[in-house]
């Protein structure tokens, strides 16, 4: 009986907490004030991205989904953003997790406009390495690796105290 209880206590723990092997802990999630976690995925045109080769710069990541009406509210705000940025050490990343992957954004992108820096993550891997629990969710990280803010739900990108507050960022 002991042995029963104690494995049902074991499958209780792997199904809600990710207990199981190659899983992250979740004290391993991305924090404010840590070094961000390091990812590779890849970009709308096939080539690899990592957050190492961005060293030196201020990444805005944002994690969103084509489904996700606050993210399709904010995405015209983001790029205003990334114009306005544009020059500076900066570097936006839109990650999205659709499952659709590369076809779904670049349907999404055409149908609507819009244009950003877009990563594909459809198994959600690097949203889980962050700890992401929904979409939007946005991660402010400085030129060290080093996470500054972490925002949840959608946001004016462009608003002037945000523009203000990138180039205070870019500027040190």
């Amino acid at each position: 009986m002991k042995r029963m209880v104690l494995m049902i206590v074991l499958a209780v723990c792997v199904a809600l907490t990710g207990c199981s092997k190659g899983d992250k802990s979740p004290d391993m999630e991305a924090k404010v004030g840590a070094s961000a976690p390091e990812f590779t995925l890849k970009d709308l045109s096939g080539k690899d991205v990592s957050l190492a080769s961005l060293r030196g710069k201020v990444v805005m990541l944002n994690f969103w989904a084509t489904w996700c009406p606050p993210c399709k509210e904010e995405i015209p705000s983001m790029m205003r953003l990334n114009q306005a940025m544009s020059g500076k050490p900066f570097q936006m990343l839109a990650v999205s997790i659709d499952d659709g992957g590369k076809p779904a954004v670049d349907a999404f992108f055409k149908e609507n406009g819009f244009l950003l820096p877009a990563l594909n993550d459809p198994g959600q891997s690097i949203g889980k390495m962050y700890g992401v629990t929904g979409v939007p969710e946005t991660f402010v990280i400085d030129k060290k690796g080093v996470i500054l803010k972490k925002f949840i739900g959608g946001l004016d990108w462009s608003a002037p105290e945000v523009i203000k507050y990138f180039n205070e960022l870019t500027a040190q």
